[in-house]
């Protein structure tokens, strides 16, 4: 169900971003393109270099990428994907997409996304429960985003609640179910 689907894969600043690692292999053996934007946050979690070995392209970070003036243009990249998935989802990424904030790449690239986007929050409970991002949630669910829930289990933090990523394996079941026609998953 994924076999030449184009898919953005949007990691933000989480203890999280490392199964964007994991789930960027299970999307390429579904025989998906990947294309990675990292935010500035989510490098200091996981290195482009890994996520560009194992997408088998360049990770894009920033607007501009070189000094020559060359940009990555997020237009292009809104309409170029099939899907985008923005996994882990931070509260910060979260509360820019839910109210049209746009100060990276990632951000602009959503709000120039054509195609369905997938969220997949990683925060600690007390984040994740907090009104003001639950609010964020049902304004994304609002503009026709989908989110897939956050699982119940030990956190980074030590503490246990709901919060966790969505296993990659998940993630990829949400997409294959959605490209196969069920639009009532998430």
């Amino acid at each position: 169900m994924l076999r030449h689907k184009k898919i953005i894969l949007g990691v933000c600043g989480s203890i999280a971003a490392y199964k964007a690692a994991l789930l960027v292999r299970e999307l390429i053996k579904a025989e998906a393109e990947v294309q990675v934007i990292l935010t500035t946050s989510a490098s200091e979690f996981i290195t482009p270099l890994t996520l560009a070995t194992l997408s088998k392209r360049p990770v894009l970070t920033q607007f501009v990428k070189d000094e020559t003036g060359t940009w990555n243009n997020h237009v292009d990249l809104g309409l170029w994907g099939d899907a985008m998935v923005i996994a882990p989802a931070s509260a910060n990424t979260v509360a820019k997409m839910a109210n049209g904030f746009c100060d990276n790449l990632l951000t602009a690239t959503y709000l120039s996304a054509r195609c369905p986007v997938f969220v997949a929050p990683a925060m600690d409970l007390d984040m994740y429960q907090h009104p003001s991002v639950q609010n964020n949630f049902t304004k994304l669910r609002g503009y026709g985003n989908h989110i897939i829930e956050a699982g119940y289990g030990e956190l980074a933090s030590g503490l246990i609640g709901q919060g966790r990523m969505a296993e990659p394996e998940e993630i990829v079941q949400v997409l294959q179910k959605y490209f196969a026609g069920d639009r009532k998953l998430v």
